[in-house]
């Protein structure tokens, strides 16, 4: 079963992702953030990527249609999509965000056949743009995307919009919500410094 929760308070714990509610976090855009996400940290600790892998698999499992290759966006999304096509003993290929500069100038590495099915893997979606530009990348290639799977969203509206324009859908194992309702019941913030993440979360979203 789908433990959106556990692996909300995993990634907190081992520091993946760093909550901050006075926004002292700069991304390199300029946005004062209250939190901090970076789910390549995983790769160091072997129970919680096996629990990653292990929720990813259940959301294949319950999908209508199967995918015959696991992708993975470059880079963070690559080590999950290979432990990913491992457990579940699928090809595995991986999309570079642009075509390489020598050689057969390859975007995407492996090979995918026409009408091949395949599971875009990313580690975090926040716009939405660069886990969106693999799975188009696919598509022109001609593979049909099943859509894209992800450790954790920030849950912008602005990556609904992208994804429902592309008619592609998405999913993530948790999200910002989640991750902020887990952080109350361990009494790691207050109640109203969850309302002000969330009231941050919504605002960003809407710009």
């Amino acid at each position: 079963m789908l433990n959106s929760k556990e692996i909300a308070n995993a990634l907190y714990e081992i520091n993946a992702i760093q909550i901050r509610p006075d926004r002292s976090f700069v991304w390199t855009s300029g946005i004062h953030s209250p939190i901090y996400c970076d789910n390549r940290l995983t790769m160091s600790y072997p129970d919680i990527r096996k629990k990653i892998v292990q929720q990813f698999a259940e959301m294949v499992d319950v999908m209508d249609e199967k995918p015959d290759i696991i992708a993975g966006c470059a880079t963070a999304g690559i080590p999950h999509a290979a432990w990913l096509a491992e457990y579940l003993n699928l090809p595995m290929v991986y999309v570079r965000s642009k075509p390489k500069g020598h050689g057969k100038q390859n975007q995407i590495e492996g090979k995918v056949n026409q009408g091949d099915k395949v599971i875009v893997i990313e580690d975090l979606i926040s716009t939405g743009g660069s886990s969106l530009e693999t799975a188009l990348v696919l598509r022109e290639a001609g593979a049909e995307v099943l859509g894209v799977l992800a450790i954790f969203s920030y849950g912008l509206k602005k990556a609904d919009v992208k994804f429902s324009e592309a008619d592609m859908s998405f999913d993530t194992i948790t999200n910002f919500d989640i991750l902020a309702e887990a952080l109350v019941e361990n009494n790691e913030i207050s109640e109203e410094e969850k309302e002000s993440l969330l009231e941050w979360r919504n605002d960003l979203g809407n710009n």
